[in-house]
């Protein structure tokens, strides 16, 4: 079953819409696996399990969406789901440290590669002087983003930092460009007052934009740590159900899906 749970920001607290009726009385109960994901690639890539492959391996799973970054790790973690698909290790890392929490990944599933995307110009060559460009505010996107512009040559950061550089950390910036952290969310429908975003995988896909297609820069596969994992509370891993999902997260028939639907915008962890 895949439902829906829309998230709002109240304060520094981020609800999910609709959670307790489709989680929080759930999680855990006759055998059910309620996982929670962001609607693209994660909710697809469940749901295409679901309908296809969960039921002759015996799972019965729930999916429940969101729509931040922040509220499915929350959910986890106060129990309202059994796991998790949207984030990469090092956004785990942070979100484990930040908040006291326990979570730990249990398979990596795919590379959701971070791109740069702009409405005026093909090449980042031509990003003009003193152009606006966006970023994710949240940490570990932030330094990710960053390091994809210092890969180019559009600034220079102090070494060391890694994935955990903010604009504090920019040591060059031949083109005077102003690096303008916004929601992850809201980059994409920021594109017409940019010069150019750099915009996670989801949010571009959710957005229509075709990252292997509509990227002017597109992050490299190669020796990426940024895979998305298949997250759950510590002490979790060896739940039979968790290791169901585990195995047909990284099946042969889920690995073509990924290759058929996303065509190069989302690469399956085999296939790289």
């Amino acid at each position: 079953m895949r439902t829906s749970a829309i998230a709002a920001a109240a304060g520094t607290l981020t609800l999910a819409l609709g959670l307790t009726a489709c989680g929080a009385d759930t999680a855990g109960n006759d055998g059910e696996l309620v996982v929670g994901a962001t609607p693209t690639p994660a909710g697809e890539v469940l749901a295409y399990i679901e309908r296809n492959l969960a039921k002759k391996e015996g799972l019965d799973l729930r999916i429940t969406e969101f729509t931040d970054y922040v509220t499915p790790n929350t959910a986890l973690q106060e129990g309202s789901l059994d796991a998790n698909l949207y984030q990469h290790t090092p956004y785990l890392e942070n979100f484990n440290k930040s908040k006291n929490a326990d979570l730990v990944p249990v398979t990596e599933v795919y590379l959701p590669p971070m791109g740069v995307y702009a409405r005026k110009i093909k090449d980042i060559a031509k990003l003009p002087a003193g152009a606006t460009v966006g970023v994710p505010n949240d940490t570990t996107n932030e330094g990710r983003a960053l390091q994809l512009l210092a890969s180019e040559g559009l600034i220079g950061l102090k070494k060391g930092v890694g994935g955990t550089a903010t604009p504090e950390d920019i040591t060059s910036n031949p083109k005077k460009l102003t690096v303008k952290p916004l929601e992850p969310a809201q980059l994409p429908r920021s594109l017409d007052d940019l010069d150019a975003a750099v915009i996670n995988n989801n949010y571009a896909l959710d957005a229509k934009l075709s990252p292997k297609k509509d990227a002017i820069v597109l992050e490299s596969p190669k020796s990426n740590p940024y895979n998305n994992v298949l997250a759950v509370r510590k002490g979790d891993e060896d739940d039979p159900r968790v290791k169901k999902l585990a195995r047909l997260l990284t099946s042969p028939e889920v690995k073509k899906f990924i290759e058929d639907k996303y065509k190069g915008s989302v690469l399956p962890v085999e296939a790289r």
